[in-house]
């Protein structure tokens, strides 16, 4: 008998290029799903759509139209997005394209109205569209999940649309969304996000909670456009009284409501913010402040960035204690919240206010910074520390500013009891100089300038009708100019925690 040879049944899994195999066909089948199936209006729009993707233009447009919101946060948010838009496209098109040589569907079960007219020529593998749109809309989440939420559905159909239009394998699409979120965790972790920068303790302070805003008196620069604030202050904080007044009158109106006001209120810009302080420190009464200028920088220092998160702290009486900056100069004194500076600063907001009413704000700004920059101007002769010092620009900040990555220059501690003092020496290239004080941190010296913190400062030998810059507003100084700090002076309704996106 002819003995039975041995049968080795054993199950052996598939060696890696079977599954190869088994993945490429089940790539294929599903982009041939994709590219035969029918979706109304798609045909028309998705091929739009992912053309108007080339060269990341889709991405430029969407972060022009949040930052034109002229939040904080949705500044940011377009910032991040485009600096993982950025990351992504250096990394597929370095990296990426050159790892994996994978030619480009064939465009037999695509219909000829979705092709595109210019068929791309690099390498399928991975797709550069998709990982600009999840890098651009996970950067963007990061900051602001309300715009994370407004921009992935776009950043989905700019993903299938290059499917179905048959430029990409499904799997294209996967690995350059997956590629385009991993650069947007990538600026993460060298940039950190708002809400991962850890504030100090605020020092809380006690201020009465309005549930529907009585006792609330807030006075409104008509000037800073604040119609709409304050309308909506109306529907959250319905028994607030509410002044709207033109901006000659702003400080007068708040005279007079200090008189009787249990809360004293604001809307409008950094000026009017700053006369509100000044009474409201003499008066001894809390402070709101509604965000209604150009720059608000002290209102969103506070976490205010709206009428939803100044409403919700007065209702709930949640307040804190804040520096105050003070300067005097012979008969001459003020306060500020935000900055104060001598030298070239305070030529170039005189210009800003010159040209503000006829051109806007940022405008103003710009046009104001080359003209200063332009003209003949010579440095500030001052004398500190028994030596004369030729300066283009002494600022002192009511506590420490920080500049994180793109994110504008803001302060998270305004209880610090420090003078966040930077100089620019005197020299023959002043905008050289003050870039590059502009770009340095706190803490920091050079021949061109240097950056200190102190309690208090005095500068001498200050040239009569020497301009002194203090929140957006100028007067004249000579002589003797001390800065000095108010630790806590003041009280400001703040919300907890960060705004809500």
């Amino acid at each position: 008998m002819t003995p039975i040879p041995d049968v080795d049944l054993t199950l052996r899994p598939p060696g890696p290029r079977i599954l190869r195999d088994r993945f490429l066909d089940s790539d294929y089948h599903l982009f041939e799903a994709i590219a035969t199936r029918h979706w109304p209006g798609a045909d028309h729009v998705l091929p739009r759509l992912t053309r108007t993707a080339n060269h990341g233009v889709l991405w430029f447009a969407t972060a022009a139209a949040i930052a034109a919101a002229r939040t904080p946060r949705s500044r940011a948010a377009a910032a991040r997005g485009l600096a993982s838009l950025a990351l992504a496209s250096v990394t597929i098109n370095t990296v990426g394209k050159r790892s994996v040589r994978r030619p480009r569907p064939a465009l037999d079960p695509v219909p000829v109205i979705r092709q595109l007219k210019r068929q791309p020529i690099t390498t399928s593998f991975p797709s550069g569209h998709a990982a600009s749109a999840a890098a651009f809309a996970t950067g963007v989440a990061m900051e602001s999940r309300g715009w994370g939420a407004a921009v992935a559905p776009l950043a989905a159909a700019v993903v299938v649309s290059r499917v179905y239009t048959g430029v990409h394998f499904p799997s294209d699409v996967l690995a350059g969304a997956v590629l385009g979120a991993g650069a947007a965790y990538a600026v993460r972790a060298m940039v950190p996000t708002r809400d991962q920068r850890l504030r100090p303790d605020r020092p809380d302070a006690d201020a009465p909670a309005l549930p529907e805003g009585e006792g609330l008196v807030m006075v409104a620069n008509k000037g800073a456009g604040t119609s709409d604030r304050i309308r909506a202050l109306h529907d959250a904080l319905p028994l607030a009284e509410t002044v709207e007044c033109e901006p000659a009158d702003v400080e007068t109106e708040l005279e007079k409501a200090a008189t009787y006001a249990r809360v004293l209120g604001v809307c409008g810009g950094d000026g009017s913010v700053n006369t509100a302080a000044r009474i409201a420190l003499r008066h001894g009464l809390p402070l709101a402040v509604l965000p209604g200028g150009t720059l608000n920088h002290f209102a969103h220092d506070l976490g205010v960035e709206g009428t939803r998160d100044l409403s919700l702290a007065v209702q709930r009486g949640d307040a804190t204690r804040v520096d105050v900056g003070r300067f005097s100069s012979g008969g001459t004194e003020g306060v500020f919240l935000n900055t104060c500076s001598l030298g070239v600063y305070p030529e170039l907001v005189k210009e800003r206010k010159r040209w503000a009413g006829r051109i806007g704000g940022w405008p103003a700004g710009v046009l104001g910074a080359l003209r200063v920059l332009r003209a003949d101007v010579h440095p500030l002769s001052t004398e500190m520390g028994g030596g004369s010092h030729p300066l283009w620009l002494l600022f002192a900040g009511n506590g420490t500013y920080h500049r994180v990555g793109l994110a504008p220059a803001r302060r998270f501690d305004l209880a610090d009891g420090q003078l966040d003092v930077r100089v620019v020496h005197g020299g023959r290239r002043p905008a050289v100089r003050l870039l590059a004080a502009a770009l340095a941190g706190p803490l920091t010296r050079s021949p061109a300038h240097a950056a200190v913190r102190v309690r208090r400062l005095r500068v001498e030998g200050v040239a009569r009708g020497t301009l002194l810059a203090y929140d957006g507003e100028v007067t004249e100084v000579a002589g003797e100019v001390t800065l000095q700090k108010l630790p806590e002076a003041l009280t400001v309704y703040s919300p907890r925690s960060e705004p809500t996106p």
